[in-house]
């Protein structure tokens, strides 16, 4: 059978959009000699939709939008997820479905049975679970197919294993296995996708259609690398990543597997995506940052510019008393690099004003937080003053170390509508800027060298109030993605005084992080709605 698998990057909630694209890719696959067509997971509403499914006027629309798909399906076949009202009561309103199509109408429809309810998943808040099991039969083939669920349950110690669909589906005897999936990035997942599939081909032995959708939908970016193995778990095609694709396979060939890039590059690529998607599907088109001569802001300074262009990318330098020269002159030079258009606002006299205001109260309470912040704030109502004035969404700049121990003034240096590198940590931020500087200096070398700094008092080193940030991301690494608690971290050898004092500033910081702007999630655990802990509460302070 000729399949073709539609790669292609959704807007949620955008059904016109999102129907028409459907259909332009069936009849391009249709050119191509395809009889089957698959697309991802909740296709026609965009993945995840989320509490907007629970607008039955949006489900209407669902329906009206597979309804024209179906009438497309002419001379090919497609495979489309899309949410299915469950007419059942008492249960959950909706299945997570895939909709069968074929002869202008649709054939079947298959419903998910394991719905994730972890990390960024909450579908037990939408859908029903599946209790019956069906294959699809089309043109002579018998069809297995599932909704992300390849992933799962090889482990028979796995407690899910007995409900696995294809446990219950390889009992009706299919030839082949097609999954649909909605699988957002992180920067280790791509082996793992690729050795968990191989694993499923090679239990079931049977080939494998993988069809991962590709694109950024606010905080969660999805990388493409659709797959096909045969049933030995060999490679037979693996569709590019960050970037949409429509290919046409046949899974008895053998293919060669895309060269997996390293982190600091998938990194790189997730985010110029995110960026790219989050300014595209809100309609947005400039960006504005501040620009201190420091590395993260270099290097969100550099993402922008790849994914919205120069033209669009317009930097404020602000500097005040504290500023040195050499982090003017490195702020400057890379926004000449990159042929960004900037600006230099002075706060100093902003600063000043606030300060002879506050001196009848502040007296003379010697200088410390209250003025560092204030310098921060001023940088924030500044940049968000152009933002509205000329229409400039802001890129906030702020990185997960700092994110995570709270090193960063709200209402200040964490303003802004989307948080580029908050789920990237401080050494990972000079990894990315030293793989973009590998064939070229883009970003002057100075800024990568020099002592780290936030500059709000004379001399100041970050140093002087964290950890070294290769201890520091290592501690903050295994206590939140690997969810490890204090006695763990010590037990590995980490030094008890540093763990207590790490934990005790990632905790008692979580009200900040709670009103900060949406993160780009590039790891398995990004601070924000995948990570959801208390703002109020102890937590290993004791």
């Amino acid at each position: 059978m000729q399949i073709a698998i539609a790669q292609l990057n959704y807007i949620v909630g955008d059904l016109e959009t999102n129907t028409q694209k459907i259909i332009d890719a069936i009849e391009e696959s249709k050119l191509k000699g395809a009889e089957l067509v698959l697309f991802s997971e909740l296709a026609v509403c965009g993945y995840p939709p989320r509490d907007i499914l629970f607008y039955a006027e949006f489900i209407d629309r669902c329906e009206e939008a597979m309804q024209r798909i179906a009438e497309a399906c002419v001379g090919i076949a497609a495979l489309v997820g899309a949410p299915m009202r469950n007419p059942q009561v008492p249960g959950k309103p909706l299945f997570n479905s895939a909709y069968f199509m074929a002869d202008g109408k649709v054939q079947q429809v298959i419903k998910k049975t394991l719905l994730p309810t972890y990390d960024v998943f909450d579908e037990h808040r939408y859908f029903e679970e599946n209790t019956v099991f069906e294959i699809v039969e089309y043109k002579g083939k018998r069809l297995a197919i599932t909704i992300c669920e390849d992933l799962w349950n090889l482990d028979q110690q796995n407690p899910l294993y007995r409900h696995c669909p294809m446990e219950e589906l390889k009992k009706l005897q299919p030839d082949l296995m097609l999954n649909i999936a909605a699988s957002p990035f992180d920067f280790k997942h791509a082996d793992d996708r690729k050795r968990v599939l191989a694993a499923n081909a090679k239990a079931y032995q049977l080939p494998i259609y993988y069809c991962n959708q590709v694109g950024a939908q606010t905080e969660l970016i999805f990388d493409g690398g659709s797959l096909v193995m045969n049933a030995d778990g060999s490679l037979v095609e693996e569709l590019p990543y960050f970037e949409e694709s429509i290919r046409l396979v046949q899974h008895e060939k053998k293919g060669e597997c895309q060269n997996i890039l390293p982190a600091s590059a998938l990194i790189h690529d997730a985010l110029v995506l995110g960026i790219r998607d989050y300014f595209h599907k809100m309609g947005f088109r400039k960006a504005i940052l501040g620009l201190s001569g420091g590395v993260d802001s270099a290097l969100v300074m550099v993402l922008a510019q790849r994914a919205l262009g120069a033209e669009n990318v317009h930097a404020l330098l602000l500097p005040s008393a504290y500023s040195t020269e050499h982090s003017l002159s490195d702020a400057r030079a890379l926004a000449i690099n990159l042929g960004c258009k900037y600006d230099e606002v002075p706060i100093q006299s902003n600063f000043d004003s606030f300060q002879q205001t506050l001196a009848p109260f502040f007296k003379d309470l010697p200088f410390g937080l209250a003025e560092e912040n204030l310098q921060a704030r001023t940088r924030g109502v500044l940049l968000m003053a152009f933002s509205n004035k000329f229409g400039y969404i802001l890129l906030n700049t702020t990185n997960k170390s700092e994110a995570a121990v709270g090193y960063g003034t709200l209402y200040g240096d964490m303003c802004g509508g989307l948080a580029v590198l908050g789920d990237v940590y401080k050494t990972q931020v000079y990894a990315v800027c030293e793989w973009i500087n590998i064939d070229q200096e883009v970003i002057p070398e100075n800024i990568l060298t020099k002592a780290p700094s936030a500059e709000l008092r004379p001399g100041q080193k970050d140093s002087d109030s964290l950890p070294d940030y290769a201890v520091l991301d290592a501690v903050l690494e295994a206590y939140v993605e690997g969810e490890q608690g204090p006695k763990t971290l010590i037990n590995k050898g980490f030094d008890k005084a540093l763990v207590e004092r790490v934990l005790r500033m990632v905790n008692n910081n979580e009200w900040k992080r709670f009103q900060a702007a949406p993160i780009l999630r590039v790891t398995s655990k990004a601070f924000g709605y995948g990570r959801r802990l208390p703002v109020v509460g102890k937590i290993f302070n004791n």
